[in-house]
């Protein structure tokens, strides 16, 4: 089984967030960069195939060098080899539209994404991959099994959860639940070492195009000061609930 895990290169949580350029722009300055969350729950997974079933992993991105040392990250935890498509990843479809190149000249069994990414959230490259390569498609996955060609999936609806079953080849968008968080993987210095030896391929983009623009980026607004009121003066809280909070 050959298996595609796609790994988006985002900030790390702890990092503190700016922009430049009329707020029209992430400003990278000072920014710890990691894997996405979803994807690497995804790439473990691919990984526990790789151990019980005897499945070839490869990681792929679509960025510039600066994304290497994630892939490079995703080869220490133990992908066979990765991919690099050079090209800055403007919006969803652009980047769907590279990766399902990827997929048409690899032929992968299995596509393992992550469900959305933690940067921008848009939740919206897995399913345009499945559209544009026909390839069926499950979303929110918290589990999947494969037996042959048979796959048996559970993913999260609303109000609880439903177990589905399909066939490959399988696009899946993944999430926390596909492995548990103690699962996760931290790379070793064997595995470290071992990465530098394993194939990172560069392709160059096919034309797609960009069909969405980020033209400005806002921060949350501050918290608003806390405001302490005495137990004995529930006139003046009823009144700020009222007319501040409006929560009553």
């Amino acid at each position: 089984m050959k298996i595609l895990v796609c790994i988006s290169h985002v900030p790390d949580t702890t990092s503190k967030i700016n922009f430049s350029n009329g707020d029209s722009e992430f400003d990278t300055n000072g920014v710890s960069f990691v894997i996405n969350p979803n994807d690497e729950f995804g790439l473990t997974r691919a990984i526990w195939f790789q151990e019980q079933q005897g499945a070839n992993v490869t990681v792929v991105n679509v960025g510039g060098p600066e994304t290497e040392a994630t892939l490079r990250k995703a080869l220490a935890i133990g992908a066979n080899e990765a991919i690099r498509v050079n090209a800055n990843p403007t919006d969803g479809f652009f980047v769907a539209k590279q990766l399902a190149e990827v997929i048409k000249n690899g032929g992968y069994d299995l596509v393992i994404a992550g469900k959305e990414s933690l940067d921008y959230n848009g939740g919206m490259v897995p399913g345009m991959i499945a559209g544009i390569t026909g390839m069926n498609f499950l979303n929110s996955c918290t589990d999947v099994k494969v037996d042959g060609t048979s796959v048996t999936a559970s993913r999260e609806i609303d109000g609880g959860k439903e177990t589905v079953s399909t066939s490959l080849p399988l696009i899946i968008g993944g999430q926390k639940g596909l492995v548990e968080e103690k699962d996760l993987r931290i790379p070793n210095m064997r595995g470290i070492m071992t990465a530098r030896t394993k194939a990172l391929t560069i392709l160059e983009p096919v034309d797609a195009s960009v069909n969405t623009k980020a033209v400005k980026f806002e921060k949350p607004a501050p918290k608003s000061a806390v405001k302490l009121i005495s137990p004995d003066n529930l006139d003046e809280l009823i009144s700020l609930l009222h007319n501040e909070a409006k929560v009553i």
